[in-house]
């Protein structure tokens, strides 16, 4: 089973907390979005692992993107 990660608000990528491969808790950061000079987390919904990262650091994303995916 998958899912996707959304970015809950346009944003530049600032950080890359979980790779692909990494194992990540239900509510941990997978990557850090820069917005308006405030720093937010997009969170894993729940524990598993980080199957693919569809965004680089530097790149900006829209609300709703999927940015990476979870199983």
């Amino acid at each position: 089973m998958t899912d996707d990660v959304r970015a809950h608000i346009t944003g530049v990528v600032f950080q890359i907390v979980a790779g692909a491969g990494s194992k990540v808790g239900a509510g941990d950061a997978i990557l850090i979005l820069e917005s308006m000079k405030m720093e937010i987390p997009v969170e894993a919904p729940r524990a598993g692992v980080v199957r693919e990262l569809r965004v680089r650091e530097g790149e900006t994303v829209q609300e709703g993107d999927v940015v990476a995916t979870l199983e």
